[in-house]
């Protein structure tokens, strides 16, 4: 990165850029450009659309540029989100009922009923352009960390080397009775092998549980506290495919707005946070990703 903190000077007006997507249909920023509505394949290989070359320049001038993603920037590698209306998991189950540390102790079979279905869903997934795009910029000192609320390692798998997982990763699990870990592969051939679908220690014969954050359990404090100070000295932060709605991860991006950085909100669907943004793009976000790593010239076109 260059210079010092971006100047929001940078904005083609003084106002937030906004193209909100998803339906196909032609939008304004708050200048009274238009802005094209979105497709599979915008900003790639064309002219950006204003507010994508509007943040192109934001990151090409910043010091220090920060990505949140949240399960939307996985929904393009088969993926389901949690929150889409009538798609989204917790559509279809109680989070509260299921996904719970107290589900988890209480009722260990059930827990790992859904659970086990989880790791299937995620099994063999891929990353897709948006994982790539990120890593792209990553390696040309346009990105210097990713901050995800996934657990589907797919930024690993995309090769993101500054990488923190805040809510934890399905990469392995633990037993809380003894602190035994165990990989992914080897927790599966133990799900598999027992009776009752419960993957048990080896060492102790406690139900183990997924390294991830389940409801009703803190944050990692380190990673916590990593995701913090990077935001609090990110000069741009791009928030993809993120509700924005889980808290504490919810409030990182007030963190940069309140050191003066500038807020990017990329996903499909509204956020608490759109009034806020200083530029928010609505299209499809591997889409989008693509269109920016280009317009910032992380891409060879």
């Amino acid at each position: 990165m260059t210079g010092g903190r971006v100047s929001h000077s940078l904005r083609p007006c003084n106002h937030s850029i906004t193209e909100a997507g998803g339906d196909g249909n032609t939008r304004s920023d708050d200048c009274g450009a238009p802005a094209a509505g979105t497709h599979p394949t915008a900003g790639v290989g064309r002219t950006p659309r204003p507010a994508l070359a509007a943040l192109a320049r934001l990151v090409r001038s910043a010091r220090s540029v920060v990505a949140l993603t949240g399960a939307g920037i996985s929904v393009p590698s088969g993926i389901p989100d949690f929150r889409s209306p009538g798609t989204g998991l917790w559509e279809k189950v109680d989070p509260m009922e299921l996904a719970h540390i107290d589900a988890f102790r209480r009722d260990p079979e059930r827990f790992w009923g859904f659970y086990g279905q989880r790791f299937a869903t995620l099994d063999g997934k891929q990353p897709n352009d948006a994982h790539r795009a990120l890593v792209a910029m990553e390696q040309r000192g346009l990105l210097d960390a990713v901050i995800t609320q996934n657990v589907d390692m797919l930024h690993r798998k995309a090769g993101t080397r500054e990488l923190v997982e805040v809510h934890g990763s399905i990469a392995s699990c633990s037993c809380l009775r003894c602190g035994a870990s165990v990989a992914l592969a080897e927790a599966r051939a133990l799900l598999d092998a027992d009776p009752q679908g419960i993957p048990r220690c080896r060492a102790c014969g406690d139900p183990i549980k997924p390294d991830v954050v389940l409801f009703g359990e803190m944050l990692p404090v380190h990673a916590l506290a990593r995701a913090q100070r990077l935001c609090e000295s990110a000069d741009v932060l791009l928030c993809i495919g993120s509700s924005l709605e889980v808290h504490p991860v919810a409030g990182l991006p007030l963190l940069t707005r309140e050191a003066g950085g500038a807020i990017a909100i990329i996903t499909q669907g509204p956020t608490p946070l759109d009034a806020i943004a200083d530029v928010r793009l609505g299209g499809d976000v591997a889409a989008e990703m693509q269109g920016l790593a280009e317009a910032a010239g992380a891409l060879d076109v």
